[in-house]
């Protein structure tokens, strides 16, 4: 029978104390009259999920356009947490971490998942390097690629990692290669109640896989501009239609490439920026994008914009040159630079309005 979003598994524990349904209201309403700012947004999300309305409202990060608000069924969350459960093989009992903030769907649904799976969740600080008991074992954990840069070399005790909310920088896949949990990139967004597919990566404890693989019940298909389309029916009732676009490989597995309305038409060449930004990882410290710029010969050209770099412009298009696997059409023709890149509350990068500060 499948669980319902009204009802608290039994063994579910809340920073390491049992709480059913009616004594989790009054943990709520103690975290938003005495707790810390954090906890009063985790507070206010409980209060929401365990009333009587049988959805709540989510707000999207604005990464890819403005922020919207969205109306979610908390069964589909309930389903979500249940595929996500199955994938990984949680169990009744099993630890995890919350280091996740709860104004967002990553940190609701690992809240949803504990108190759905019978998870014992240690919820602490959501900053950039979370703090938690390092010497404790635990079994599930979610993080930003920027906390897992803070605390990996303290995650030995933590069974499963995943990461999500940004790229996984090629400098942060190199240091878990080092490490012994197993560590999962993830593909989602709010409108498909957070991950839908997920990205083996390597580490000690496995090999990796440059496949995102559905997770249980999710399956997809491509649009005629090789856009992935999304089919899950238990979280969201309409097919999904995305502006990512894919190499297909099945009904359950794809190669991620890049955003649609990010590629770039250089001289009719496609150049796909998250791929080239890939590429140039490995040379430029700094957080950086690469855009199109408007060029009478080539239509558009492909330029680099730094956040605020430490080395001049000369120095990085020199360290460029030396990048292995770089075509002709995908080495920068121009280097801006930028003072502070436009953000989204939670600290992701707003590419368009970025661009648009440095070229107009």
């Amino acid at each position: 029978m499948t669980p319902r979003y009204d009802k608290i598994h039994n063994r579910f524990k809340f920073n390491g104390l049992h709480f059913d349904f009616e004594d989790l209201k009054e943990v709520a309403y103690s975290l938003i009259k005495e707790g810390e700012s954090y906890e009063k947004v985790t507070g206010n999300f409980l209060i929401d999920w365990l009333n009587n309305k049988d959805y709540l409202h989510v707000k999207t990060s604005g990464s890819t356009g403005q922020p919207k608000l969205l109306k979610l069924k908390k069964q589909a969350m309930v389903n979500s947490a249940i595929a996500t459960g199955d994938f990984f093989g949680l169990e009744p009992g099993n630890t995890a971490i919350d280091c996740l903030p709860s104004h967002y769907i990553a940190g609701k649904m690992m809240l949803v998942r504990a108190m759905i799976l019978g998870l014992e969740i240690d919820c602490v600080a959501p900053s950039a390097h979370p703090i938690f008991d390092y010497e404790k074992c635990y079994d599930f954990c979610a993080m930003i690629p920027l906390q897992l840069k803070h605390t990996v070399n303290y995650t030995q005790n933590i069974k499963t990692i995943i990461i999500g909310g940004s790229k996984v920088t090629k400098p942060l896949l190199e240091h878990i290669q080092n490490c012994p949990s197993k560590f999962y990139e993830t593909y989602g967004m709010t409108e498909t109640v957070t991950h839908v597919a997920v990205r083996q990566l390597e580490s000690k404890a496995v090999k990796g896989d440059h496949l995102f693989r559905a997770l249980p019940n999710v399956s997809f298909a491509q649009d005629d501009r090789d856009c992935l389309i999304i089919n899950a029916s238990k979280l969201v009732k309409e097919v999904l239609i995305t502006n990512d676009i894919v190499d297909l490989k099945s009904e359950t597995s794809f190669v991620l490439k890049g955003r649609y309305d990010n590629v770039i038409n250089s001289a009719g060449v496609k150049l796909f920026p998250e791929q080239i930004e890939e590429k140039l990882q490995p040379v430029i410290d700094e957080r950086f994008i690469v855009a199109g710029e408007e060029d009478a010969t080539l239509g558009e050209k492909l330029v680099l914009i730094v956040e605020n770099p430490r080395d001049s412009e000369e120095s990085i298009a020199k360290r460029i040159k030396l990048v292995k696997g770089l075509t002709k059409f995908e080495v920068p023709k121009h280097i801006y630079t930028l003072d502070k890149f436009v953000e989204t509350v939670n600290g992701k990068i707003q590419r368009k309005k970025t661009v648009k500060a440095v070229l107009g």
